[in-house]
């Protein structure tokens, strides 16, 4: 066991506080990983609130960790000592079932171990990123390319990856017109993204305020949602629209948006039900999904897609004593687009 500075929230709603954990010895297959930089999600804050259900407390936030390889287990074989190395939303799975062997793992039927607030198979509490060091089995660990600094690669492992996944699941490219809901975390690294991928990308957030970054960032078109015109400007335009925001919309609105047989894909995640009008997927052909984060595999494939294309997260830097404040800049939209923690100043 090693005892290692970590900051966390000891009760729901609580503000964090700087405290110690213990992470467990190196294993056979395991790297300990020196965090250099650990991203804030809006995740961290509705899961630090008991916003989607109840935590377990302590609770050590951080699933975008970034750092550097400093021991590793006499089995491994994936990785060695001063290796850069990402570390995402999961750290465990079954390995076993359909999901994991298909490479999954977010999807495994027993469930995937997440990296904070959950337990692993010891039975012991999960603790994340915004900590010194972590200890995880390498095959949950991922390479960060060279082409990639660490502050910008650490939003990647959940922001990079959220929107990867369904962008390539549902064929974003060439010819195909993506509209990006909300330009916050997920949403800047979306278009990002499905610029990257070649396809037209629209951006519909509820202002224009953001607009000249919007471009910037590879959008082709920008809307304000606010402006009843604009969803009759749009109607029947989109093959998909990826929606990043975690509030209600009228979804009725945004399906009208779609072309016949386009998706709309959420992986924002609401705290309350939401509701939706059967008939509004009607006509079209019209589909309304979700998805998860990625399987490692397709993680990797993120990062040097990433890397390749020179696509690191837009980033404001801070140091752990401004964790509590940063949360509440994130409630408030004023960050563009994602805080990142300086692991050195936990």
């Amino acid at each position: 066991m090693t005892t290692v500075a970590a900051y966390a929230a000891p009760a729901a709603k609580a503000p964090l506080e700087r405290t110690t954990i213990e992470r467990r010895a190196v294993g056979e297959f395991d790297v300990l990983i020196d965090i250099k930089f650990a991203g804030i999600c809006h995740s961290d804050i509705h899961q630090a609130r008991d916003g989607w259900r109840p935590g377990t407390f302590p609770m050590v936030p951080g699933h975008e960790i970034a750092g550097v390889v400093s021991e590793v287990g006499p089995g491994v074989t994936r990785f060695a000592v001063g290796d850069r190395v990402g570390v995402g939303c999961m750290v465990d799975s079954c390995r076993e079932c359909d999901n994991c062997r298909a490479g999954l793992q977010q999807y495994c039927a027993k469930g995937p171990t997440w990296t904070y607030n959950d337990f692993g198979k010891d039975g012991e509490p999960t603790y994340g990123g915004y900590a010194q060091k972590i200890v995880v089995d390498e095959n949950y660990v991922v390479r960060i390319p060279a082409g990639l600094s660490l502050d910008e690669a650490a939003p990647l492992l959940c922001a990079g990856i959220t929107t990867y996944s369904p962008l390539r699941h549902w064929n974003a490219g060439p010819g195909k017109k993506v509209a990006v809901v909300g330009l916050g975390g997920l949403g800047h690294m979306g278009v990002k993204i499905a610029h990257a991928l070649g396809a037209e990308v629209t951006v519909l957030s509820q202002s224009l305020r953001k607009k000249d970054d919007g471009l910037k960032l590879g959008a082709d078109h920008y809307y304000a949602t606010g402006d009843p015109q604009t969803f009759e400007d749009l109607k029947g335009t989109f093959d998909l629209i990826l929606n990043t925001v975690s509030a209600p919309l009228d979804f009725a609105a945004f399906l009208s948006l779609l072309r016949t047989d386009g998706t709309m894909v959420n992986v924002g995640l609401p705290e309350e039900p939401v509701q939706l009008v059967l008939q509004s997927l009607f006509g079209n052909r019209r589909s309304m999904s979700s998805s998860g984060i990625g399987g490692i595999a397709e993680t990797q494939e993120m990062l040097d897609f990433c890397a390749e294309h020179g696509l690191g997260a837009e980033i404001e830097l801070i140091s752990a004593s401004e964790i509590n404040d940063a949360y509440e800049r994130v409630l408030a939209s004023d960050v563009r687009y994602r805080f990142v923690i300086d692991a050195a100043t936990i």
